[in-house]
């Protein structure tokens, strides 16, 4: 089948936008140019100027399946992240059973490929169950199909532990993706350490829960020479160190999530669960080096975290309710809204840490939009103005922070492998 996306706009390295029509066939893009004649049996998409982008990626998925499909589904989830413009997603280990298993990994691939919404990469855990004290095998999952390794949800307590799993990885030619959390610290937090808990008097989660982790494994990897990835970076400490890692060439790498550089502590309506994340909203000093920490390349991937969980569970209360908030489908509108159109980073830049960037750091074969390349692609309407509403999410969670803001940047067509996934108002 040939399909022709007629009349789109694509962004120059410049951070210009150029018209270009773009023909698909089969799975590849097989030709771009400011005007494509129609040919016979094509299906022709018009895109009236609409903006034409790869695929987005998101390295942070909770997907949930196996062991907790009251709150997501490998489909549910899939279809989020399609409608949400992302065509590849890897799923974190924290499922019931875990994701230490070739066997949860295959069944995981096998299952997203079924649904055929999203490309789902699953993770592999660190240590078996993620309880910290035996480490799994690395090669099995490493040819079951897992992308990288990470015990997502706890931290590796063990030093001994951590290092002898970086060795590993690095052998194997993965990647450590870290929870940073020092349980010690942590201990039984629900919120950030600061003028919230106190006002509140709720336990508080100090920034070195996550800053001492992330200094620890940047000393072991740097002796290991593993490639090592912060997951959802929240504190100007872990900004500073990473910093100083990569100023000194050590293959660090680190994300952070929507919520984390739009949101503060400081503006938590009262003891609202939906409010509550872990890591957790930081302070105005925290979100602000994450912003700088975004711009100057420090912190080079936006991925959601997307967490849901049933309504139910977040109405048990700040204290007693589960951390997360789901993201796949808002991501890009919030990001272009609150830091594009407001001047923090270039629509390219955001682009970049939404596509390129991942697949680049991950060695994934996506995240670019090329004659020969695989026609991962997302049309974005720059222009529409939408509210967030839970209640349209094609994900069964619904709970997130962001109800009722608007928004700009809607994805309006999502194809994986030149096959359409999303179409707006083909539900």
């Amino acid at each position: 089948m040939r399909l022709l996306l007629q009349n789109g706009q694509i962004l120059s390295k410049d951070n210009t936008l150029v018209k270009k029509d773009i023909l698909i066939e089969g799975s590849k893009v097989v030709q771009m140019a400011s005007e494509i004649q129609v040919g016979d049996g094509m299906q022709v998409i018009p895109l009236a100027g609409k903006l034409v982008i790869p695929g987005l990626i998101d390295m942070h998925v909770h997907l949930r399946e196996p062991g907790f499909e009251k709150k997501e589904t490998i489909e549910t989830g899939s279809l989020a992240a399609a409608r949400g413009g992302f065509t590849t997603i890897a799923c974190m280990p924290n499922t019931r059973p875990v994701i230490d298993t070739p066997k949860t990994v295959e069944n995981i691939i096998q299952e997203a490929e079924r649904v055929g919404k999203a490309r789902v990469l699953p993770l592999g855990a660190i240590t078996i169950r993620e309880l910290g004290q035996e480490l799994t095998d690395f090669e099995a999952l490493k040819q079951a199909g897992i992308v990288a390794l990470s015990d997502d949800g706890v931290g590796v307590q063990s030093s001994h532990m951590m290092k002898e799993a970086m060795r590993k990885a690095h052998e194997l030619g993965l990647s450590i993706v870290a929870h940073c959390e020092d349980d010690t610290l942590a201990k039984n937090g629900c919120v950030h350490d600061g003028e919230f808990a106190k006002k509140h008097g709720l336990q508080g989660i100090p920034n070195e829960a996550e800053a001492i982790h992330v200094g620890r494994d940047i000393l072991l990897a740097e002796d290991v020479g593993v490639h090592y990835h912060v997951c959802h970076i929240s504190t100007e400490q872990s900004v500073r160190l990473v910093r100083e890692a990569k100023s000194r060439g050590q293959k660090v790498t680190a994300e952070v999530t929507p919520h984390h550089l739009l949101l503060t502590d400081g503006e938590i309506p009262g003891l609202d669960p939906l409010y509550k994340m872990n890591p957790p909203l930081r302070s105005a000093e925290d979100r602000a080096a994450l912003i700088a920490g975004l711009k100057d390349g420090t912190i080079e991937i936006i991925a959601t975290d997307h967490a849901p969980h049933t309504l139910e569970e977040k109405a048990m209360g700040m204290e007693k309710a589960p951390f997360g908030i789901v993201g796949l489908e808002t991501a890009f509108p919030l990001m272009y809204t609150h830091l594009v159109r407001t001047g923090e980073l270039l629509l390219s830049e955001l682009v970049e840490k939404m596509t390129r960037k991942p697949a680049e750091i991950f060695g994934l074969p996506y995240g670019e939009l090329a004659e020969g390349k695989r026609a991962d692609i997302t049309v974005i309407d720059l222009e529409s103005e939408k509210e967030i509403d839970p209640a349209n999410f094609y994900s069964k969670g619904k709970n997130t922070p962001f109800t009722g803001w608007k928004c700009q940047g809607w994805p309006v067509l999502t194809l994986l492998n030149g096959t359409i996934t999303y179409q707006e108002n083909e539900r």
